[in-house]
């Protein structure tokens, strides 16, 4: 059903809406992203997104698209490459580069701005949704 090769992406303007939502969801309300006149102070100049927000987008392509619905994180490694910013545009990319077995998947995972600079780079190791028997997907 998968193959090595086979990609999905999505891409989402990060908000301040974003950010503040995430800092209450998680209780990581560090200044350097909500706090205007602290972030100013920082080597960035300005407030930036979490980085565990912006690897959620990584999150919503497996879960969404590749592999898509039913499927299972086993493990995913992250590297933060780059700070983003409120208004940047970020495209989370999969992209499957070994079927270890029926049952696992090992995927290339990418976070990159509208100047295509990478700010997230991993891998994941994914249970792909079970096929549909009966009209009814088991998982």
């Amino acid at each position: 059903m998968f193959k090595v090769g086979d990609s999905a992406e999505m891409t989402k303007v990060i908000t301040e809406e974003d950010i503040f939502l995430f800092a209450g969801i998680t209780g990581d309300r560090n200044p350097m992203h909500i706090s205007k006149e602290f972030a100013a102070k920082t080597r960035f100049g300005e407030r930036i997104a979490h980085g565990i927000l912006t690897a959620g987008l990584i999150s919503a392509v497996i879960g969404m698209k590749l592999p898509g619905p039913g499927c299972l994180y086993v493990s995913q490694t992250l590297n933060f490459l780059g700070p983003v910013k409120i208004g940047d545009e970020i495209t989370a990319r999969a992209e499957v580069v070994e079927m270890i077995s029926e049952k696992r998947m090992r995927l290339r995972t990418q976070c990159y701005n509208q100047r295509k600079e990478t700010v997230i780079d991993g891998e994941a190791v994914i249970v792909p949704p079970r096929p549909e028997r009966g009209g009814r997907r088991e998982n």
